[in-house]
């Protein structure tokens, strides 16, 4: 698939349940060896099984992974091999209906795709690209069984899938992000996707990529590299990024040996530039929010949070986008469409910051709670006149703290950018160099770490 067509978009659902069984169209999830109605001999298939409890959400993600010649294999994510070159399909394969599909890249990217006229299945538009990772989440609607009659109820899943990367002479290439060329907040992290994972086990190979990931800034600064998962890592300054100034990163894993027989292969370079030092401050306390530029005060406004239930994250975030009008539904977060708290919604001057669906908005129907009562479903409310000025203002990576919140800061990774929410001595544990780097136009290549 092409970058044409991808559509910029966000899921909505960010919780897991089920048993996944995942395999090609050359072996059926329900019948290894004989193709699915339907398929083509390069589909890849993805069945979503009701929770093994019976229904509701299950407190962990369980799945099979179905190989080429009948091998079963138990993992998360899900890798689909090499072999998977045509259309993604999501199968249903228990009663029920897919009431809500949406399949992204890392980037937050749509893949194009639609339903099947049955609601049973869901089938992209082209094959996934190839060294891609992906998250489907879906929204299953069906009956639960128990001891007494099925009822409706929807259950919310989420898969994450890998694509194999295109062989190439077993070399290591890395992607990094966001998009380039662009202007971004001084909060926004960079991000580094290896096209191989390097497992923790191997503490060696690591260091020598991470000592790799050159990161070069007009103004000196601290920084360090953290592994987040054994193929992504993410880069933050020990503070925010210098306002105004233009970061470049690049890798020099060209034509090194990594170990293995793997060797290092070549990949594009990457330059942002940050612009103001824009921060948003909600204090729950006085449901008020405090936009500052460069560390001035330019405005102040009554806001609503997250009432008992759906308390809103504390901590530190990054704005992840904008979007001047979403519809948000309930069931996107669990709540059921014959709840009272159930809403479903077309709401202006979207600020996001996270992936599961927390935004800065404007709420008119709240207004006379603002600066008094706490009463969304999680987001931070406002008049639509402060919620158009906010939009206006912000650019992604700008910055968005709650403080004196009733809840728990918001996770570092998985759910947005809260990579600000470790202190600096949590995030250099998660480094594979004993010291940090310092990047600046003085340091040659950035942050190529000497200790290697």
């Amino acid at each position: 698939m092409s970058s044409r067509r991808y559509v910029r978009g966000w899921g909505a659902v960010s919780l897991a349940v089920g048993v996944v069984l995942v395999g090609t169209a050359a072996q059926s999830p329900t019948s290894p060896g004989k193709l699915p109605a339907g398929a083509s001999p390069s589909t890849a298939v993805v069945s979503v099984d009701s929770c093994p409890t019976g229904g509701g959400l299950c407190s962990e993600l369980r799945h099979t992974v179905a190989l080429s010649g009948g091998r079963l294999l138990t993992g998360h994510p899900v890798t689909l091999g090499a072999k998977a070159d045509g259309p993604l399909e999501l199968v249903l394969r228990t009663p029920g209906l897919l009431a809500d599909v949406t399949v992204t890249d890392r980037r937050g990217r749509r893949i194009a795709g639609a339903p099947s006229a049955d609601g049973t299945r869901w089938t992209s538009v082209a094959a996934l690209p190839a060294g891609g990772r992906y998250t489907a989440r879906l929204v299953v609607e069906g009956p639960v069984g128990g001891a007494g009659p099925a009822t409706p109820r929807r259950r919310l899943a989420r898969l994450e899938l890998r694509t194999a990367a295109v062989p190439a002479g077993e070399r290591l290439t890395v992607s990094f992000g966001p998009e380039g060329g662009g202007t971004y907040g001084v909060g926004q992290p960079i991000t580094a996707e290896l096209s191989r994972p390097l497992p923790a086990t191997g503490p060696a190979a690591r260091r020598l990529v991470e000592s790799a990931l050159q990161v070069r800034t007009e103004a000196r600064v601290e920084g360090s590299w953290h592994w987040v998962d054994s193929d992504t890592l993410h880069y933050r300054p020990r503070t925010y990024w210098p306002a105004r100034t233009t970061v470049r990163v690049r890798s020099g894993l060209d034509g090194m040996r990594i170990g293995g027989g793997l060797i290092g292969g070549r990949s594009r370079p990457f330059t942002l530039t940050t612009g103001d030092r824009v921060e948003a401050v909600t204090d729950v306390s006085t449901l008020r929010m405090t936009v500052f530029r460069d560390g001035r005060a330019i405005r102040t406004i009554p806001v609503t949070t997250g009432k008992p239930g759906y308390r809103t994250r504390g901590g530190v975030k990054v704005v992840l986008g904008k979007e001047r009008l979403v519809r948000m539904r309930g069931d996107t977060i669990g709540i059921a469409r014959r709840s009272p708290d159930y809403y479903d919604l077309k709401v202006h001057w979207a600020t996001r910051v996270t992936w599961s669906g927390e935004y800065l908005h404007a709420a008119p129907w709240s207004v006379d709670a603002q600066g008094s009562e706490n009463v969304s479903h999680g987001c931070t409310g406002m008049s639509t006149e402060d919620a158009a000025w906010l939009f206006r203002t912000v650019r992604e990576g700008d910055l968005v703290q709650v403080v004196n919140a009733y809840r728990e800061p918001m996770a570092p990774f998985g759910n947005g950018f809260g990579d600000w929410n470790l202190s600096w001595a949590e995030w250099r544990r998660g480094s594979a160099l004993t010291a940090a780097v310092t990047a600046g136009p003085a340091a040659p290549g950035g942050a190529l770490n000497p200790e290697l």
